[in-house]
């Protein structure tokens, strides 16, 4: 008899590499499929029954509740800089006004907490043009600011800074505006799994979550010798992957709920 899996999207950026590292190395996952993805690959791949869970935008489990629930306790959070969701500009914020910003077609959550943060907090009008090309300086000839998100930003944030064009290029990390303008942490990502499914993998599903509890407690320990595997250390030092790791929120408390409903309030009049 074919054995159960669970289907799980996996993230490829350095944001979830210990929480993989620890399922990967440190517990059975026997009963696990891991489908790798962008989060707006994972998110359309979990809408549609493909997956049965995954580390999700958060925005994609606030517009479709009625299929999803949360696994209660895990998220991908900031409270203050995050450090790899980047707006590089060619302007400060507030003079945006009119201007076209290429978006990466990575994120959905990104791209709605930029236009939360233009619209709610800095009051400008913009243009929006999705892009696949990387490259910051490029981009910036054709458009007045790119916003990345990931592996893509912490890379092109390295790039940018020893460039001779960084004096002319404002960054913004938007976990640092919305703090700025709510207090509150940004959630970006959710482990969600679909309703259907709870029911007929009820088991598996406990097992991953108890297995998620253990990567954070295990990670929060061992950020030096994890990144001595991480592939990220090829354009990253071991220490700035442990000082990012740090920076991160893997929690979902109340005050994680808050500024996700705060989210969600703002998000409602947003278009992607």
């Amino acid at each position: 008899m074919k054995k159960e899996k669970l289907n799980i999207g996996r993230i490829p950026y350095a944001n979830l590499y210990p929480v993989f590292y620890y399922l990967d190395n440190k517990c059975d996952n026997s009963s696990y499929k891991f489908v790798k993805g962008v989060p707006s690959k994972l998110n359309q791949m979990l809408r549609e029954g493909v997956l049965d869970i995954s580390p999700s935008s958060s925005i994609e489990y606030l517009r479709n509740k009625d299929k999803y629930l949360i696994l209660p306790w895990f998220s991908i959070s900031s409270h203050g800089p995050i450090n790899s969701i980047f707006l590089f500009s060619k302007f400060p914020l507030d003079k945006l006004e009119g201007k076209t910003i290429a978006l990466t077609s990575e994120s959905e959550t990104s791209v709605a907490l930029l236009k939360i943060i233009l619209k709610e907090f800095v009051s400008v009008k913009c243009k929006f043009v999705s892009v696949t090309r990387r490259s910051v300086n490029s981009l910036l000839e054709s458009f007045s600011a790119v916003l990345h998100i990931g592996d893509t930003a912490m890379s092109e944030a390295r790039k940018i800074s020893g460039h001779k064009s960084a004096e002319d290029t404002f960054t913004y990390d938007l976990g640092e505006l919305w703090d700025k303008y709510t207090g509150l942490p940004c959630v970006y990502a959710l482990w969600v799994v679909r309703r259907k499914v709870v029911s007929q993998k009820k088991n598996l599903i406990k097992q991953l979550s108890r297995d998620l509890v253990d990567a954070n407690r295990y990670s929060a320990g061992n950020y030096p010798l994890i990144a001595k595997t991480a592939p990220q250390k090829e354009w990253l030092t071991e220490k700035e992957l442990v000082n990012y790791w740090e920076i991160i929120s893997y929690d979902f408390t109340g005050k994680h709920l808050e500024g996700l409903k705060q989210f969600e309030k703002y998000a409602k009049g947003i278009r992607l």
